[in-house]
């Protein structure tokens, strides 16, 4: 999400007849887009924004805005905090100094082939970890007409793939005067000429839908991927962090999915460390993963956040050590089940979508999301093309340009 925003951000300021610098020295502007989704990255933040007072004592003419997730609704305490930075907006929002543009002036004249699109701001779950709904706010979606004519935009000028974001894009329409759902957008993204894949993040278990997982197997641009954060694999642990489901229905929405999607790709996101989680508890989440056995998965350890239920309410009471010896389990777990998994594209033939060219070599992904490295001199960005994988890795795949003759 701060990456798309971050792209647009940059979009409209060259059409308001900005350029980009590397260096801070050299420009006129100067917005810091921030994430804050764990202590750590607000920690980050905060620094930052600190480090840059010296900054903007020394370049007086200089603008310096902040936003993202650190921005919430007191914006008077943030300026009192931090009187040194001219303008706070919230994330998703334009600049306050610049009036509001038309929708295509924030949308870059040369995408990548594959770019994000925002479909749904805001969350209305408040899991007692999350700080998401306490900065972003409540649930708000662009409507159906609005996102089709961005993508049918980003297509003319580019781009192959598109993914969908929302803190919780299976809420997507719900706000809606009409009601429409993600299925019913996925229906219409997949009509458009040119648009070769369609990927959408990111997904909350209880709100996926059998009409979603049936537009998944039948629309043929969507991507054989969904990510399916389940968090913890202790329904006790499930409860206290307020996810509204537990693991029996999680497995079965796991084998719906893979019964309706063959060679679906899966990802899930893991928090160790959660207060009171024993030890018992934190087995559970290993027993889950070694049985479903996702294709990636992201793990961190729990960190309170001011404002959320999890902060007010329980103990961080696990120790830093035990925190760090779990995440580490997960990681060496996730890394021999991910080897494994890819291991069976060994002399196998994949399509990827070739995005950039990084130290001499292409790279691209499948449609099931794997990072695929192949090397040829030719121009290959924007292309499909088919590489046969000659060797694997938990994290990545390389190959070579298959021919036909």
């Amino acid at each position: 999400m701060n990456q798309a925003e971050s792209e647009r951000l940059g979009s409209l300021f060259e059409h308001l007849g900005y350029q980009a610098t590397d260096t801070a020295e050299n420009a006129d502007v100067v917005v810091l887009n921030s994430c804050v989704v764990r202590q750590s990255a607000e920690n980050r933040v905060v620094n930052k924004i600190q480090v840059l007072r010296a900054f903007a004592r020394a370049h007086p003419d200089i603008t310096l805005a902040v936003t993202g997730c650190l921005v919430n609704s007191d914006s008077a305490k943030l300026k009192k905090d931090f009187p040194h930075v001219d303008y706070f907006f919230k994330p998703g929002d334009f600049p306050p100094w610049v009036e509001k543009p038309e929708a295509t002036m924030a949308l870059p004249q040369k995408p990548s082939p594959a770019t994000y699109v925002s479909i749904i701001q805001g969350c209305n779950n408040f899991c007692a970890y999350c700080i998401v709904p306490h900065r972003r706010g409540r649930e708000i979606s662009r409507t159906v007409p609005e996102v089709v004519c961005e993508v049918r935009e980003l297509v003319k000028r580019g781009s192959k793939e598109v993914t969908l974001l929302g803190q919780n894009v299976d809420s997507y329409g719900h706000d809606l005067p009409d009601k429409p759902d993600l299925a019913d957008l996925l229906k219409e993204l997949n009509t458009i000429d040119g648009l070769a894949r369609i990927r959408f993040l990111t997904n909350h278990p209880k709100d996926i839908s059998d009409k979603l997982i049936d537009a998944i197997a039948g629309l043929d641009r969507v991507c054989e991927q969904v990510s399916l954060p389940v968090q913890s694999g202790s329904d006790d642990i499930l409860k206290l962090m307020k996810r509204g489901y537990n693991t029996t229905q999680y497995r079965r929405l796991v084998k719906k999915i893979r019964d309706a999607i063959p060679g679906a790709a899966l990802s899930t996101d893991i928090i160790v460390g959660f207060p009171s989680e024993t030890d018992f508890q934190f087995q559970e989440t290993v027993r889950l993963l070694s049985e479903l056995r996702f294709d990636t998965v992201h793990v961190a350890a729990y960190s309170p956040r001011p404002g959320t239920t999890a902060s007010r309410e329980l103990e961080d009471d696990i120790l830093p050590a035990v925190k760090k010896e779990r995440l580490s389990t997960i990681e060496q777990l996730q890394g021999k089940i991910a080897a494994e998994i890819n291991e069976h594209l060994l002399g196998k033939t994949v399509e990827i979508l070739v995005e950039s060219r990084v130290k001499g070599k292409w790279q691209g992904r499948t449609r099931t999301g794997k990072l695929v490295f192949f090397s040829d001199s030719r121009e290959y960005t924007g292309q499909l093309v088919k590489i046969r994988i000659e060797k694997t890795s938990p994290w990545s795949l390389q190959g070579t340009i298959s021919r036909t003759k």
